[in-house]
């Protein structure tokens, strides 16, 4: 009789290390997605600025990020990723993550525009910097959310029957941290009390930039290196036990439609759309929000909106190991999308105090780790494991769609708000009212989705959408 060979898989110390290696390349990517997040303020004011770009411009960046997603990239490339494997695939779109984020330091530098490229652009653009940057941001996207699905492909790989919620947690909360550091550092380490802002003030979050993505780099090949070691394990196990390759394992086109047909993954990827523009083009603008809504300055604004992803790091692995354990993965769902609603409603209409604004935010950031803790470790149940690339990113495809619009949408409503008025405190109240209203209505229709994915889970019991991760299945 063969003895088995003991996989990596089933080693505790290397599936966590697996995810640590998993983990940090998205630290990175969220750290970068949020250089501008906790100063957003600045582009109010773009005299005062040699970036010059004004709060229009910046809502024109914030949607560069989903550009080439939204345009069939995540589609084509989920494809990809189930049909080349997620080392290929995810070590591709890693590195356009990377260079993706190099134009874009490179966009707003002082080299730049100091350069003959920046005069031969000025001939077609009349901000070559912001075209520039927006080229690259768009690069950074489509590389950073393939990247994020062949994480999260791999995380259901490594972790498949085991912690998988909360494994998927807790590669959120690192990855959250990321904006936390973001948050936090980068106001203290760009000057913006003074009359005018220099490039080496606005590029100065980006040599951080720069070396996490040099470590992501390395960690992620370390990731490869593994995984194909546990890929050659599971084939040698295969093989002493004379088990054959399926043959129907392989992705197929036709796959799509048949992802596309399914009613439950097309209600979480609403309810991911909406959910997600509710918070991530909310932190765009966060700043600009609370700072004339709860009479706060800069400093102590950038601490309050860290709470966001600091509560997130602390809840979304409590919910996760609550999900492996409990289930209920629907309701969580559903409580989460009612958070979001109070969150903005507090924000919009509380008294100015500052009490109200960490109460807003922190509920905030209690419903960006229900929802997403209990959503993302779902689509496994009712995608099959060879289309989970595909599922992943046909989800962020349709989340990106949001990403595309809302950031826009929110910086003219900001933009023609701050217009209206003469006043300049009152402009900046207003403009913060109104861009809330709109994500109330998101909000809204959030909790809408949740409760009819909630009662399709009620009448499809076979799903076991809300049956704990560990429990087994049933004949």
């Amino acid at each position: 009789m063969n003895s088995a060979i003991k996989l990596l898989r089933d080693s505790k110390s290397a599936r966590w290390l697996v995810l640590l290696m998993l983990s940090i390349p998205m630290f990175a990517s969220y750290f970068f997605d949020d250089i501008f997040t906790t100063i957003s303020h600045i582009f109010k004011n773009p005299q005062i600025l040699d970036l010059g770009w004004n709060m229009s411009d910046y809502g024109f960046y914030g949607g560069a990020y989903s550009l080439l997603c939204v345009w069939g990239g995540l589609v084509i490339c989920g494809m990809l990723l189930d049909k080349w494997g997620v080392r290929f695939t995810g070590s591709l779109f890693l590195g356009l993550m990377v260079g993706g984020s190099f134009i874009v330091i490179y966009a707003i530098s002082e080299s730049f525009a100091k350069s003959g490229a920046y005069e031969f652009m000025l001939r077609f653009f009349d901000k070559p910097s912001l075209a520039l940057a927006y080229a690259g941001a768009s690069l950074f996207g489509l590389g950073s959310e393939i990247a994020g699905v062949a994480v999260t492909r791999s995380i259901a790989k490594w972790f498949k029957g085991k912690e998988m919620a909360l494994a998927m947690g807790l590669q959120l909360a690192l990855a959250r941290l990321g904006t936390a550091t973001a948050l936090i550092i980068v106001p203290r380490l760009v000057n913006i009390d003074q009359a005018y802002i220099p490039f080496s003030e606005t590029s100065k979050p980006t040599i951080v930039a720069m070396v996490l993505m040099m470590i992501a780099v390395l960690l992620w090949t370390m990731f490869v290196l593994t995984d194909k070691a546990y890929d050659r394990q599971t084939a040698e196990e295969a093989k002493r036990n004379s088990v054959k390759t399926v043959k129907d394992d392989k992705f197929k086109f036709s796959d799509i439609f048949k992802i596309l047909g399914n009613k439950h993954f097309i209600l979480i990827s609403l309810l991911c759309v909406f959910f997600y523009a509710c918070i991530i083009s909310f932190r765009r603008f966060a700043t600009t929000i609370i700072i004339p809504r709860f009479d706060l300055d800069g400093d102590l604004a950038s601490l309050m909106v860290s709470l966001l992803p600091f509560s997130t790091m602390i809840f979304t692995p409590i919910f996760g190991l609550l999900i492996d354990r409990k289930g209920k993965a629907s309701r969580f769902m559903i409580l989460g999308s009612f958070l979001l609603l109070i969150s903005h409603l507090i924000i919009a209409f509380a008294p100015g105090t500052q009490f109200f604004g960490y109460a807003g935010i922190a509920i905030l950031g209690i419903a960006y780790a229900l929802v997403p803790a209990a959503m993302w470790p779902s689509v496994p149940k009712i995608i099959p494991d060879k289309n989970l690339g595909t599922a992943y990113s046909l989800i962020y495809w349709i989340q990106n769609m949001g990403m595309l619009v809302v950031p826009i949408v929110v910086g003219i409503i900001i933009t023609n708000t701050t217009l209206a008025f003469t006043d300049p405190f009152t402009a900046s109240l207003k403009s913060a009212i109104n861009a809330e209203y709109f994500f109330i209505g998101l909000s809204i229709i959030a909790i809408i989705v949740s409760f009819v994915l909630g009662r399709s889970s009620d009448k499809n019991p076979q799903l076991m959408l809300d049956v704990p991760n560990k429990a087994k299945k049933t004949a």
